[in-house]
């Protein structure tokens, strides 16, 4: 889930066992990641919802993710279209990283990884790889004494990743807090990854990271060689395992206590080395979990879809059309994702025949209402909707309209939030009213009507004194 936002729609959602956020990425914290438009083939560009030849980035995420609070509804809306899916945030192993990873512990993701600033197979520019982030011993280690001090780490699966290359370093990232591991160049060298840093230029001479057929004849890769590399990582870990005295990894989640400074080589630099404050057991009650102990409570159990599902499973398993009238309140939040990932797992990207599924609604919806809306589904609100109305809309149709007895004039009125149809791929929305500050950003197929775009208030605030 980059910023982005190309191609994710709830068919592509709830085909996930895990849906990442890329908050950044760790060779580049803060910049967005790009995909040459050269690279950019008919299939990617089918599944992207763009076109061939033209580059995908990803900007730093400030569209719709301006805080703890935005990220949280990110993750609500993932949750109502594949409730199944852990949601994870991706974090750049920085100085104040566990500050950032205790909110987005707040904010009810299932995972977090922090990455480091090392590994990278080339796609980042030299600057980036050079002087960005910081190793993800000590962002791991920062991040797992905040969540500790807080009671946050028994709520949260952590992870780490960045150049971790052997069994040795599995069991260090175990004992600094992390319960999963992630590797990605290790790997591809075993499949014949040469490390020629040219994965941006589609020229990849053995064939991993290109789109040019011809070049990707040259792949000789085998499943069992990346098989073979992780039966080694388990037997060394296995053996340091042993060594310590552990029978499962579990046992060995936030064992600081097992770490210690090895007298480096004899070197005058190394005298001033201090490593206490990554070393660091907080002392806190033994209640106080140091790894995952329970899941995150998401309030599903309390989204207004269940209603919604209940009424329409006529239509959900016999298309049959439906008409469902309901009023809403501002606390019902991501209106319609849940039922729409309910429609496309039985339809995939079809969908159901348009205005299968019709809800007319009364009165003011919270935010993210209709996102991802999927094919045959149409949200009629009678009144006026938050922020992220429309997000990542799939192929639904959405109409906002004041209330009938209203007398002000809707053209000149605000009716739904900021960030409305952010990532938007396919659908329609018409909206009586103004929109909020960037309306339809990274919209990539979905057709909207809306009587003008900013606040009045805003304008009025940078208007001269009269």
């Amino acid at each position: 889930m980059a910023s982005a936002r190309f191609g994710v729609t709830a068919n592509y959602l709830v085909n996930a066992d895990e849906l990442q956020i890329k908050m950044a990425q760790g060779a580049k914290p803060g910049e967005g990641g790009q995909l040459p438009g050269h690279k950019v083939d008919d299939v990617i560009a089918r599944i992207r919802h763009s076109i061939p030849g033209v580059g995908l980035i990803s900007p730093p995420p400030h569209h719709d993710i301006y805080s703890i609070e935005d990220l949280a509804q990110l993750i609500y809306d993932l949750k109502n279209v594949n409730p199944k899916a852990r949601i994870s945030v991706k974090l750049v192993a920085e100085v104040g990283v566990g500050t950032i990873a205790a909110g987005v512990a707040k904010a009810h993701a299932d995972v977090i990884l922090i990455s480091g600033h090392d590994g990278g197979t080339g796609a980042s520019p030299l600057t980036s790889l050079q002087h960005s982030g910081v190793p993800w011993e000590l962002g791991l280690a920062e991040t797992q004494q905040v969540l500790v001090l807080n009671d946050l780490r028994g709520r949260v699966r952590l992870q780490t990743d960045g150049k971790l290359q052997t069994g040795r370093d599995v069991a260090v990232a175990a004992l600094l807090g992390a319960e999963e591991f992630g590797f990605s160049t290790a790997p591809l060298v075993a499949l014949g990854c040469i490390m020629m840093r040219k994965c941006h230029l589609n020229t990849c001479p053995v064939g991993i990271a290109t789109q040019d057929p011809i070049l990707r004849q040259k792949f000789a890769g085998q499943p069992e060689h990346a098989i073979n590399f992780f039966f080694f990582i388990a037997e060394q870990l296995r053996a340091l395992m042993a060594e310590m005295g552990f029978r499962r990894v579990d046992e060995m989640i936030g064992r600081v206590d097992l770490l210690e400074m090895r007298a480096a080589a004899d070197h005058w630099k190394a005298s001033g080395l201090d490593f206490s404050a990554i070393l660091y057991d907080p002392p806190v009650p033994s209640r106080v979990a140091r790894r995952s102990v329970q899941p995150q409570d998401h309030g599903l159990d309390q989204a207004l879809d269940h209603q919604l599902i209940a009424q329409a499973q006529d239509a959900l398993d016999h298309a049959a059309p439906i008409q469902l009238e309901l009023p809403i309140r501002n606390v019902h939040r991501t209106v319609g994702a849940m039922l729409s990932g309910e429609v496309a797992r039985r339809y995939g990207s079809t969908g159901l025949p348009q205005g299968t599924i019709r809800c007319s609604f009364t009165g003011s919806a919270g935010q993210s209402f209709g996102a991802f809306l999927a094919p045959g589904i149409t949200l009629e609100l009678e009144g006026d909707a938050n922020d992220y109305v429309g997000k990542g809309l799939s192929g639904g149709r959405l109409i906002v309209r004041p209330p009938r007895r209203s007398t002000f004039a809707p053209e000149e009125n605000v009716l739904v939030g900021n960030v409305v149809l952010y990532g938007a791929t396919a659908g329609e929305a018409f909206f009586n009213g103004m929109a909020g500050e960037r309306f339809a950003v990274r919209n990539s197929g979905a057709t909207a009507v809306v009587e003008g775009l900013g606040s009045q208030l805003d304008r009025a605030a940078h208007a001269p004194d009269r």
